[in-house]
């Protein structure tokens, strides 16, 4: 059966109060609170971006599993905000774990979806017997137009999934 065996998660220390970005528009800071119901947010430190974060996770996956990296055979990087144009989150992320050179890999993009897309390409990889583990982050950094919904309410965080085939317990 093919399921989660580990995950990992990270969220930046730094938080950033609605009402500072509510005053900075003028806005009546209460208002804004009450009506998100939240009062404020993490946001990345000057040294941390989507791929950063994505390895914190990903180190507390591999360590929650107890694999050897290279056993990973299939890296699946989804996000919003990576941070480079032309070079993978994908592959920076396997090069850093130490994963080796034989893995698949993907960079995806699909609004709040992209983790989830490797999460299916990822089972059906395990479920065709391909791999024996594949590993999926969903890795963002707080983005949104001014005065949006999104700036007071999107913040940064990653989480990591390894995925293999799991013997149903008895």
């Amino acid at each position: 059966m093919t399921g989660i065996v580990g995950y990992g998660t990270y969220i930046p220390k730094y938080r950033l109060k609605l009402s500072e970005i509510a005053k900075v528009w003028g806005k009546d800071a209460g208002e804004i609170e009450g009506g998100l119901r939240i009062v404020e947010k993490a946001v990345p430190g000057f040294d941390e971006d989507a791929v950063t974060m994505g390895i914190e996770a990903s180190k507390k996956a591999i360590n929650m599993v107890g694999i050897n990296p290279t056993s990973i055979q299939a890296v699946y990087f989804g996000s919003e905000s990576h941070p480079y144009a032309v070079k993978p989150s994908s592959t920076t992320l396997g090069e850093y774990l130490g994963i080796g050179n034989n893995y698949f890999a993907a960079d995806l993009e699909f609004a709040c979806k992209a983790a989830t897309a490797g999460m299916q390409v990822t089972a059906g990889l395990l479920a065709s017997h391909n791999i024996s583990y594949g590993l999926v982050v969903g890795s963002d950094i707080a983005q949104g137009k001014p005065h949006d919904a999104l700036e007071y309410t999107a913040a940064s965080a990653a989480c990591s999934y390894i995925l293999g085939n799991k013997q149903p317990e008895i």
